[in-house]
């Protein structure tokens, strides 16, 4: 049996679930270029001996530099279900993050309007005003104090685009590794941010569901392992 050029986290005959490691993009590459999506297919096409395009629905997504769950429908089925999940809220999305600096508060609800700055090509701050603006909320709490760095848990409440790395950069504190948002430390691969957790209820089973991932091994000399 073929083994998957990622690491499974759950696989039954409605989903998909794995750990996306940084560096690699969900989808949406050029031809010959791999992707998350790719590498799946690829592995589902050989290990269930199936002719032609395999069916893997993209219902999460992350940023190409971080990393963490990543789950996908292998049914039309499965995948409206689970985009209704993710669409209405439904679905608990918890994330590790390391950033610069000491958060004060230790613990908040952060509530930003943002909007994609096409001559920077990125994700800012704005006024709920704004055109094309979108509510961005999420909470963090600090799990632990480095000597220049803080390792939170973020509770994400709304799907936005660079949403953490945006939000957490406004309030002075951009994930390490993450240049685009202003940091100045850097981290050993990607960015220091990590999908840790999804909960969620199975399409099909109607179940409850916990998709939980270990941070890679840039995490480890930072103390924080699985």
């Amino acid at each position: 049996m073929p083994s998957s050029p990622l690491t499974i986290l759950f696989e039954d005959n409605h989903l998909l679930a794995v750990l996306k490691p940084a560096g690699v993009p969900t989808m949406g590459v050029e031809a010959g270029h791999t992707s998350v999506v790719t590498l799946l297919k690829d592995y589902l096409k050989e290990r269930y001996r199936k002719p032609g395009n395999v069916y893997l629905g993209v219902v999460s997504r992350l940023d190409a530099s971080a990393s963490g769950v990543l789950i996908f429908a292998r049914t039309s089925k499965a995948a409206a279900r689970l985009t209704d999940q993710f669409r209405s809220g439904a679905v608990e999305k918890t994330y590790w993050t390391l950033v610069q600096g000491h958060p004060n508060p230790t613990e908040a609800d952060c509530v930003d309007w943002l909007v994609k700055d096409e001559r920077q090509m990125k994700m800012v701050v704005c006024g709920a005003e704004r055109t094309g603006s979108q509510q961005a909320r999420l909470s963090y709490r600090t799990l632990r104090r480095l000597p220049t760095a803080t390792w939170l848990e973020i509770r994400l409440e709304t799907g936005r685009k660079h949403q953490i790395r945006v939000q957490l950069a406004h309030r002075g504190h951009p994930i390490l590794g993450d240049r685009k948002y202003g940091a100045s430390t850097p981290f050993p691969h990607g960015i220091a941010l990590h999908a840790r957790q999804l909960e969620l209820e199975h399409p099909v089973r109607k179940t409850p569901l916990r998709l939980e991932a270990p941070p890679p091994a840039a995490w480890r000399r930072f103390g924080i392992g699985s």
